[in-house]
């Protein structure tokens, strides 16, 4: 893998933690009951392809 494909793979992954950095944030401080749960669990399954592609990029 080259270079800059570990780079964008880098990007891609900063990108989807501020994404569920972002989504948990919004979960936590606007939503009530249900809704602030399944947001919190899309927000945990995000970090499942934030460590692949940080794995990606690391290697």
């Amino acid at each position: 893998m080259s270079s800059l494909d570990k780079m964008w793979a880098s990007f891609v992954a900063i990108g989807l933690m501020v994404v569920a950095s972002l989504l948990i944030s919004y979960a936590r401080t606007r939503t009530p009951g249900a809704l602030r749960v399944v947001l919190s669990v899309i927000a945990f399954f995000l970090f499942i392809p934030i460590l692949l592609y940080m794995l990606l990029s690391l290697f």
